[in-house]
């Protein structure tokens, strides 16, 4: 190509606020791996049992899953940052209680109060950061999945530096830490818009009498049931100190992050939601029965945690895109339903295997771990039919995207240009040179408009309203006719994964015969679209009519197998 063109925003030029809040964030996804190491240290320094010890994880997720009842109704009324202020700010204080504890029960009741501010935290840092970011969400959204990855995978190495030093060392670290990101948010975050609707504080509960949502929650706490029995109890039969912990639930956490961030999506896109959450569960079921068989043998416990981090990774981000797909209700509500009973199957479960170690031997609870991720298949099996409903809406996509016109619809028989962008400061260019195109060809322009909803993990934030994405195709449209050229719109939502977007926009070129579909150069960097797909390659390989990139300063230039490469190869 003959000219330069703009580079690819990079995902870590973000404004001070999307730092601030990226920096709690990977304090807050340390908050477990940072405690396990320390479990036998607990134990032994204040003449606990392990069940006894158990209680840190039921009292912080039990109130966990209460508080995601009403974090909704609580940011709807006084504002995303204040939320997030207010979380930070318990955590602060219920940490630094928890370190200078002298006693068990005291640790276990200040954990609870830390539940709280998590709560109130993970339920707005992801919309936070979207809200806050700027060039466009995606590089947002890579730093908040390389939040996660540092958070998952460094917490339990700094919990074992700090637990060889003592046990209070990992509590007292979280406060000053978090205590650091309340004072830069504070600082740098600026006061986001409240909601126009307020979230009633009943409806994460009302929304549970949808059957999707009720059987994918109850799958979430069979599956958080057997996770948070490994996490509770796994450290003790490991016979390891503190820094060596730390190096297992490391090796652990590498994985979880990387199969929930890079291969999870990919997965989904090859095999589907339902077939790949089946065998995730069989995996972890099998992983939790070696742990049970082999609780005798250090080694068969440490190389099989490490291994499950491969399945945790997976299920974590591909049911909360499940949930997503058949839920219909708003997405925070979903998400405060769904949190609500996974985080009650993770509080139960340390309580139930604390009890059943002391009745019986310490491989029952393992055994009954391994059950509960495989009861959680037929649960699932019980709604399959409501979630491939959802997937195959409009043939068979991993996550459902959908179109809404906006305006007129483009006459039957047409052959019309679409041009596909998404929210960013280019669209404009990229909308106006697919104009010229289709004006050259004297053929009608389509424009989609692809509004995104953002999965990290466990986290789903709409990275623009269905309001706002309807007005930015409108726009589109009226600059266009004070220009003389009539066009029409769509909006294609999807959650999650742009190459199954780019699929369904290819078959709704061939039903409206399109001529050609234009798109512009990708704003999201590789590093986002090996993560989540590729819109343009999907398109390209799915697309019956010619693709095209379009770009101001050249002419349009025919996408194939062989150009796709060399688009990779050059610098943005």
């Amino acid at each position: 190509m003959s000219t330069p063109h703009p580079r690819t925003a990079s995902p870590f030029r973000q404004p001070k606020a999307v730092w601030a809040v990226a920096f709690a964030c990977v304090i807050s996804f340390m908050g477990i791996g940072l405690v396990d190491p320390i479990l036998p240290a607990l134990a032994q320094s204040l003449h606990a049992s392990p069940s006894q010890v158990s209680l840190l994880f039921s009292s912080y997720l039990i109130v966990t899953a209460v508080a995601m009842l009403i974090v909704g109704w609580v940011s709807s009324r006084i504002g995303a940052k204040r939320t997030l202020v207010a979380g930070l700010a318990i955590i602060v204080v219920f940490a630094a209680l928890a370190g200078a504890s002298g006693s068990i029960d005291g640790i276990v009741g200040f954990r609870a109060g830390w539940g709280l501010g998590n709560a109130l935290f993970i339920a707005t840092s992801l919309a936070v950061i979207v809200a806050s970011a700027s060039g466009g969400f995606g590089g947002a959204i890579i730093l908040y999945e390389t939040a996660l990855g540092l958070g998952i995978a460094v917490g339990p190495l700094l919990g074992g530096e700090l637990g060889a030093i003592s046990w209070r060392g990992p509590f007292f670290g979280v406060a000053v830490l978090m205590a650091i990101a309340l004072v830069a948010t504070l600082a740098f975050v600026p006061s986001l818009p409240k909601p126009e609707r307020r979230t009633s504080p009943l409806a994460p509960i009302a929304a549970l009498r949808h059957r999707g949502l009720l059987t994918m929650g109850i799958m979430a706490l069979l599956y958080n049931w057997g996770f948070f029995t490994m996490l509770g109890y796994a450290p003790y039969p490991m016979e390891l100190d503190a820094h060596q912990l730390g190096l297992v639930f490391t090796g652990w956490g590498l994985l979880v992050a990387a199969f929930s961030v890079f291969f999870a999506p990919r997965l989904q896109a090859r095999f589907g939601t339902a077939p790949v959450l089946y065998a995730n569960l069989v995996g972890l079921g099998a992983v939790m029965a070696v742990i049970a068989a082999g609780v005798d043998t250090p080694t068969v416990v440490i190389v099989a945690v490490i291994v499950s981090g491969i399945f945790i990774g997976v299920n974590n981000t591909l049911t909360t895109q499940a949930v997503m797909v058949v839920s219909p209700v708003e997405r925070p509500v979903a998400s405060s339903s769904y949190g609500f009973l996974r985080f009650i199957g993770g509080g139960l479960a340390p309580y139930v295997a604390g009890r059943l170690a002391d009745a019986t031997d310490l491989s029952v609870p393992f055994y009954l771990g391994a059950g509960t991720f495989l009861l959680a298949i037929p649960v699932l099996a019980s709604g399959h039919r409501l979630l491939r409903e959802a997937e195959t809406r409009l043939g068979g996509e991993p996550v459902v995207p959908t179109l809404t016109p906006v305006g007129r619809r483009v006459p039957a028989g047409t052959g019309p240009v679409v041009v596909a962008v998404g929210n960013h400061e280019r669209a404009a260019t990229i909308v106006d040179a697919a104009a010229r195109l289709a004006r050259d060809t004297a053929s009608p322009l389509e424009v989609v408009h692809v509004q995104q909803t953002a999965v990290v993990e466990e986290q789903a934030a709409d990275t623009e309203t269905a309001e706002e994405a309807r007005a930015a195709v409108t726009a589109h449209l009226d600059r266009l006719a004070a220009q003389g050229f009539a066009a029409t719109g769509q909006v294609l939502d999807s959650v999650g994964d742009h190459a199954a977007a780019g699929r369904v926009l290819a078959r709704h070129a061939a039903e409206v015969h399109a001529r050609a579909i234009a798109v512009g150069r990708s704003p999201r960097g590789p590093l986002a679209q090996f993560a989540d797909g590729s819109l343009t390659t999907a398109l390209a390989h799915a697309a019956t009519c010619t693709v095209v990139l379009v770009d101001p300063a050249d002419a349009p230039l025919q996408l194939t197998a062989s150009t796709l490469a060399e688009l990779r190869d050059t610098p943005a």
